[in-house]
């Protein structure tokens, strides 16, 4: 350990993002439900890029400049899928992305991850590459201040978001010392108290439901896998992209 201690922020819904007061900062993003686990998920089954875009219209301008077969447009808005696009449940995406650049439109995750770029680097976390981006916070970042983004959904607090942030926490706090912000601290108590319950609490969460109610059951359980991909997804030019990944 150096001779200054870092810092953890949990802000609790994107819009709580301040560009200015982020600049300079360490920003990890979490959308649980689905697209932080999605981009790691994708990118852990050979997608050579993910673009997070705002809106449908930016995937398919962003789409106009790349050959024919090159990318996949995924996405959705506001829980539904966009016509044309693939659906953004991670589960379901694994054979379509080997070597493409994905174009990831969702109501939250990816407008969070865009809204972070002031930041001296973002970072996609999931429940399925915490231990990862612990890995690279705790080498590469242990001096500075981590503002961890819950995406939260259309301005409203996402429980499942709050509990990826407070495992990620607890990873950190493990053989590290950290200075926590009262958010951060709350968000560790929370998960300690509840990780048994990971997957109930994610069905329970309203996101949850909702795509229990589209027929997409199965991405809840494939989100709440703990540890699974060693992937770790930094924004580069409006790109995210595995570190370290060979060109």
């Amino acid at each position: 350990m150096g001779r200054f201690m870092g810092k953890i922020h949990v802000l609790l819904k994107k819009e709580e993002i301040e560009q200015e007061k982020i600049a300079g900062k360490i920003a990890v993003v979490f959308d649980v439900l689905l697209a932080t686990t999605t981009i790691t998920s994708i990118l852990a089954n050979g997608a050579r890029e993910v673009i997070p875009v705002l809106n449908g219209e930016e995937a398919r301008n962003t789409a106009a400049a790349l050959e024919g077969n090159s990318f996949v447009l995924i996405g959705e808005y506001e829980g539904k899928t966009i016509e044309g696009f693939l659906d953004p449940g991670p589960s379901m995406l694994k054979e379509h992305v080997w070597g493409k650049t994905a174009i990831l439109s969702t109501t939250n995750g990816t407008v969070a991850i865009r809204n972070s770029a002031s930041a001296k680097a973002v970072y996609a976390a999931s429940f399925l590459n915490a231990k990862t981006v612990a890995a690279q916070l705790k080498s590469e970042h242990s001096e500075e201040t981590l503002i961890l983004i819950c995406s939260g959904s259309s301005g409203q607090f996402c429980v499942e978001d709050f509990l990826g942030a407070g495992y990620l926490i607890e990873l950190l706090t493990l053989g590290s010392t950290w200075d926590l912000t009262d958010s951060a601290l709350a968000a560790k108590l929370f998960y300690s108290s509840l990780k048994s319950q990971k997957t109930e609490i994610l069905s329970a969460s309203r996101v949850g439901k909702m795509l229990s109610q589209y027929g997409f059951a199965e991405e809840i359980a494939y989100a709440a896998q703990t540890d699974v991909y060693d992937v770790l997804p930094i924004l580069k030019n409006r790109s995210l992209k595995r570190f370290k990944q060979i060109p």
